[in-house]
């Protein structure tokens, strides 16, 4: 039995939804822990892309659960259109498949009015959310003010308490942020019952399945959202998300003791990017820049932005092996720089630039399928990589496809 963790270990968008996607053919379960429809797992299987906002990546295999864990935040029209595109793709969901925590809390309208509103007063110095209310959601849990997934029962008790948060809400965005929107309570409320009403087969206490899996001898897998370096205590703040995406989210977003993680792999790509505002040392605002954001076609799964790109930050990665405890490491997108002549590696910060470049292997790497017939300079930069780390990787994702992988050790083999 294992439970393994996966950990973007940049600033997200590092292909965690592939990884978690290979090793679901191993577990029994894959548990979401945090965020929100924020995050973009792009998957592509035999061809077919699939783009998964809220539900776990191990939904493209038949016969697993995934589990939307309690430190989910839920937009709940959000959810059900993911169900009906999945749906309408052949993707067989229901309450054997798929379980929501009844303590995940919801996005509601008002959340994403007021942080739209929010990022228009700050105009240059905004932090670049995705303007979904995934802040203003987690704001209201920590302050007590939240609506959680169990709490939506119509009636008239349910009604008024969320009458009053409505009004509240609305002096809020009328007399602080002077936004011209008027809340309608009554559509607020009717729009949440009825798509609370579609999801109520698959509502439950996350928290003791979790359990009551991870006890039982089966392999587990849990699943962020977004990457370390995005972690609301740990991360490039104020230019973070709103929730724990490091390893201890896992535990208090599953319901699962820390005792019960057995393996943490850190998914890494073999360059860097960054989607918004904030610090990133290695970043390219130049013609490579934009070349390697063509090459990985660089674009928010969520949002479309395109996402600044860098060279690999060693120093970066470092911190978030550190932080998380790390096992092993999986690398993605190395196929990206196969064109590149010379390739840079920052492995530490000094006011002085200087820059370490190795050769580029100018050779295509997507359909290889064992590591002793990659090009003799890839190795050579994934070894440096490695040793810059002091750890080791299980797996390279070479292309975008499912089987565009080369495994060298498999976490569940323990």
């Amino acid at each position: 039995m294992a439970v393994v963790l996966v950990v973007g270990s940049q600033w997200g968008d590092e292909g965690k939804g592939k990884i978690v996607d290979l090793l679901t053919e191993s577990a029994s379960a894959v548990i979401r822990y945090a965020g929100g429809n924020n995050a973009g797992h792009t998957i592509i299987v035999k061809g077919q892309k699939y783009v998964l906002h809220l539900i776990p990546s191990g939904i493209l295999h038949a016969g697993k659960m995934s589990v939307i864990g309690n430190g989910v935040v839920i937009d709940l029209s959000a959810l059900n259109a993911e169900i009906d595109k999945l749906r309408a793709a052949g993707i067989s969901i229901s309450g054997r498949s798929l379980l929501i925590s009844e303590k995940a809390h919801v996005i509601m309208p008002y959340h994403k009015v007021i942080d739209g509103a929010r990022e228009a007063q700050l105009k240059d110095a905004k932090i670049g959310t995705t303007g979904k209310g995934i802040g203003p959601a987690y704001e209201d849990k920590v302050s007590r003010r939240g609506i959680r997934v169990g709490d939506i029962i119509p009636g008239e008790a349910f009604k008024q308490r969320l009458l009053g948060i409505v009004a509240e809400k609305q002096r809020y965005l009328t007399h602080v942020l002077q936004s011209p929107v008027m809340l309608d309570a009554e559509s607020i409320y009717t729009e949440l019952t009825e798509e609370a009403g579609k999801i109520t087969d698959f509502i439950t206490d996350t928290a003791d399945y979790n359990q009551r899996q991870a006890k039982s001898g089966t392999h587990i897998l849990l699943e962020g959202a977004q990457g370390s370096f995005l972690d609301i205590d740990h991360g490039t703040y104020p230019f973070v998300t709103s929730s724990n995406t490091t390893v201890g989210g896992a535990c208090s977003g599953a319901g699962l003791p820390a005792s019960a993680i057995d393996h943490v792999v850190g998914v890494v790509k073999a360059y860097t990017t960054r989607v918004g505002s904030g610090p990133f040392p290695t970043e390219l605002d130049n013609e490579m820049g934009e070349r390697i954001r063509k090459e990985g076609a660089e674009f928010g799964a969520t949002t479309g932005r395109p996402r600044r790109c860098g060279w690999f930050d060693a120093a970066l990665v470092k911190e978030a092996v550190e932080l998380n405890g790390i096992s092993s490491l999986a690398v993605t997108k190395l196929d990206v720089l196969d064109s590149l002549e010379k390739i840079s590696i920052c492995t530490g910060y000094r006011t002085k630039r200087r820059q370490t470049e190795h050769p580029g292997w100018l050779t295509k790497t997507a359909d290889i399928t064992d590591y002793a017939s990659l090009p003799e300079k890839c190795k050579k930069y994934l070894n440096r990589i490695s040793n810059c780390l002091k750890y080791r990787f299980p797996s390279y994702r070479l292309g975008p496809d499912r089987a565009q992988t080369i495994i060298m050790s498999h976490p569940f083999d323990r």
